[in-house]
């Protein structure tokens, strides 16, 4: 079970570095430079955010990659312990999951509309983005699955 939590966390981690920030660094290419998707996922702001998070102060992207460690744990678990195709419930996992979540507990805990105020291009870029990070983590688990 150790191993599990470990390189859960680990991936969950990297997974936000590379797939979850590489997706947006994407939309942000798509929707700011190229003027291409605005209308389904709205302008996406420059990925990889330093700006420091309340209350702490630690960079956006230090705690988006602590949060998708600890979710990495969780779909690393429920991974080992099924039979279910990773990528594609990884996927599934993140754009759900983790943005029902948000828009839930987590917009009640920050103060902000639920569901993120039913905006229909923050929903699309949050599943996405979550998606991407749920495909990225189980790929990266895929080594933990042997054994």
């Amino acid at each position: 079970m150790g191993r599990t939590i470990l390189l859960g966390f680990l991936a969950g981690f990297a997974a936000v570095l590379v797939f979850h920030q590489g997706a947006a660094w994407l939309l942000h290419m798509l929707t700011v430079k190229a003027q291409v998707g605005t209308g389904v996922f709205g302008p996406v702001g420059f990925p990889f955010s330093m700006a420091p998070t309340k209350p702490l102060g630690v960079p956006q992207l230090v705690s988006w990659a602590f949060w998708g460690g600890v979710w990495g744990v969780l779909l690393a678990a429920i991974l080992r312990g099924t039979r279910l195709p990773d990528l594609l419930f990884g996927f599934v996992f993140g754009a759900l999951v983790l943005t029902l979540v948000a828009f839930t507990v987590v917009a009640t805990l920050k103060g902000q509309p639920l569901f993120a105020g039913y905006n229909q291009r923050i929903w699309w870029r949050a599943l996405l983005l979550n998606g991407a990070w749920g495909w990225g983590t189980a790929l990266l688990l895929r080594p933990l699955r042997r054994f």
